[in-house]
């Protein structure tokens, strides 16, 4: 959440941040602002509003220098106003400053500065902190550079919550320092120049060489070089990491959004999830980057799946297939209440943390707790330079490549990959068949073509959406694995319409949730062809009975539904743990095309950014 972009050099700094900005506004799209050091002091432009705003009056009104900060924000304390966007100044008005995350002690940190004379001129959390590294600065005796660096490390060692912090001031040309606590940093090196950024997205056109700030770590960065400092000293030896080219992933291509073109991406990014993690001689799945041995492995007990929104919808698919295949109970957790709750853990419980940005607060706070109890925690993510990356046991990196828009698609189904790659290394390890590894195995590279057959109706999927883009509200049903898929779909729905959607296990339909049935209230009902079969053409005669409209998602050849429903969604036959995956896509282009015709922002939707990194 919200997006730090800071940059020192010979070139204009203006236009750079702008355009990084740009490629972050999927982080925070509340307000955005920068501030450039013009030679004479700081100057600042800030608008509430999408970047393009800030854009608009910074073309007017053009700032002209080589070294300066930026933010898009995503509004947690005090509203997105003018006001409240970033840049804050501190009192002197010579110290600008940058902040991602939350400061819990602000008010007290905030009466304790008003008694002594500072005037605030926003609602935000993040003005304090920049009053109090100018305090600091003010009253300092150190020398260059270590004058602001120590100016920061006093004032972030007064702060309780998560910050990552970009800091400029008049008097210290052609230097920035940065720090970070909890919410992400990297440095960008150039030639010549030096960056700073919250997402390595925002580099891509500059630099794919980039350094991982570690937390509690501050740096200082000049154009020409940059010295990275923990609480226990200089650090040594700092390690330069080449990133993935992200310039195309960050353009839309011939598509009209990004949800769009990232829902096209599955095809690849399933292959891409699997590719090279397929043993056909041993029927299994080889995923080295677990760090754990098959002797380790079976002594497993137990799983553990914690995770948010989508990453949590993977885990309950998960859940069904590792039980399925492995027959080891697994168990999913909200991050949230794991980290706060007290659960009871029996020793031999695995924990998987799954992020698609690796960054998500309460995933990472409870892949801590469970760290911290002894257990070990395996990661799936989709950025490798993530804390989570780093903080895990061991993992399963997805490769599914940038995903910008805000609503998670390619990123979900190529974690069902991802956990169907487990289910099956679990269970070959234990009780399931060569024969049974190989089906699995052969339908899992049908998929890639398998999906771009669901992606080929996504037009006939668009008069469907324009047909029931008017509801008011709408019910998604599934049963075992299609369960979550429900909720999947429901949440997407919620995400980019901002219809009300729900969703339910088909069998809950009886149990209260057939009170909210009527003529104009959809009912999404997965039926594909499976054990349970039946009982989903049960349920659908008891909606039809009430009134309700139905969408059913099932198989491209199932003539029977065809005559029951009012509007089929098809999708090929698969191997039946696979079907999951399949199912999801016309849940996502159904809900694409109902935003699409409600005049949405589907890619950036209200109230929400792409990665949430405060709790």
């Amino acid at each position: 959440m919200c997006g730090i972009v800071a940059y020192v050099g010979p070139r204009d700094a203006q236009p750079i941040l702008l355009d990084a900005l740009s490629r972050l506004e999927y982080r925070g799209y509340d307000s955005a602002g920068l501030a450039i050091l013009n030679g004479k002091g700081i100057e600042v432009r800030k608008k509430s509003g999408r970047i393009q705003e800030l854009a608009k009056i910074c073309l007017a009104e053009p700032v002209k220098g080589r070294l300066g900060i930026s933010h898009t924000r995503w509004a947690t304390h005090g509203a997105a106003t003018d006001k409240n966007a970033h840049p804050h100044l501190d009192a002197s008005g010579r110290l600008a400053l940058v902040h991602n995350g939350v400061i819990e002690n602000y008010l007290e940190l905030k009466t304790k500065l008003m008694e002594t004379g500072h005037i605030f001129l926003s609602e935000t959390d993040t003005e304090i902190l920049a009053h109090l590294v100018g305090e600091a600065f003010s009253s300092s005796r150190e020398k260059g550079d270590a004058r602001l660096v120590e100016a920061v490390r006093s004032a972030v060692q007064q702060i309780q919550g998560t910050l990552g912090i970009a800091v400029i001031h008049a008097d210290m040309p052609g230097l920035i320092v940065g720090a970070r606590r909890g919410s992400p940093l990297v440095i960008g090196v150039g030639e010549g120049e030096n960056f700073l950024a919250s997402d390595t997205q925002a580099l891509a056109p500059y630099t794919n060489r980039v350094v991982i700030l570690q937390d509690k770590e501050i740096v200082s960065l000049r154009a020409d070089r940059f010295d990275v400092a923990s609480p226990l000293g200089i650090r040594e030896n700092v390690k330069v990491e080449e990133i993935e080219d992200g310039v195309a992933a960050s353009d839309k291509g011939v598509h009209q959004h990004f949800m769009l073109k990232e829902i096209f991406e599955q095809p690849s990014a399933i292959q891409n999830a699997f590719r090279g993690r397929l043993d056909a001689d041993g029927a299994t799945a080889k995923l080295g980057g677990l760090n754990m041995s098959p002797q380790e492995l079976r002594q497993i007990d137990r799983i553990c799946v914690l995770g948010c929104g989508t990453a949590l919808h993977a885990g309950m698919v998960g859940k069904y297939l590792i039980e399925t295949l492995a027959k080891i109970p697994v168990e999913t957790q909200h991050s949230s209440e794991f980290r706060y709750g007290d659960s009871p853990v029996s020793g031999r419980t695995l924990f998987f943390a799954v992020s698609q940005s690796g960054e998500t607060a309460d995933t990472l706070g409870a892949l801590r707790e469970a760290r911290r109890r002894g257990f070990t925690v395996l990661g799936i993510c989709n950025n490798v330079a993530s804390t989570i990356a780093r903080e895990s046991d061991g993992g399963v990196y997805m490769h599914a490549g940038p995903e910008i828009g805000v609503a998670a698609t390619k990123s979900f189904t190529s974690q069902l990959v991802i956990f169907t790659l487990i289910g099956l290394l679990l269970g070959r390890l234990r009780f399931l068949s060569a024969a049974h590894g190989r089906e699995l195995l052969q339908a899992m590279e049908n998929l890639p073509a398998q999906i771009t057959q669901c992606l080929a109706y996504s037009d006939a999927i668009r008069e469907i959406a324009q047909r029931y883009a008017h509801a008011s509200s709408m019910l998604f049903l599934g049963r075992l694995a299609n369960f979550p898929i429900a909720l999947e779909g429901a949440l997407k729905v919620k995400e980019i319409t901002y219809i009300h959607a729900e969703g339910y296990p088909s069998a809950e339909l009886k149990h209260g949730v057939i009170a909210l049935i009527d003529k104009e209230t959809p009912t999404v009902l997965l039926a594909t062809q499976d054990g349970v079969y039946d009982k989903n053409l049960g349920n659908l005669q008891e909606i039809k009975a009430r009134s309700g409209p139905i969408i059913a998602v099932a198989h491209d050849d199932d003539k029977k539904i065809c005559t029951l429903a009012d509007t089929v969604l098809k999708v090929p036959r698969t191997h039946e743990l696979l079907q999951p995956i399949l199912n999801i896509v016309p849940l996502q282009l159904l809900a694409y095309h109902i935003g699409v015709a409600l005049g949405r922002d589907v890619d950036k939707p209200r109230n929400l950014a792409k990665s949430v990194t405060v709790e």
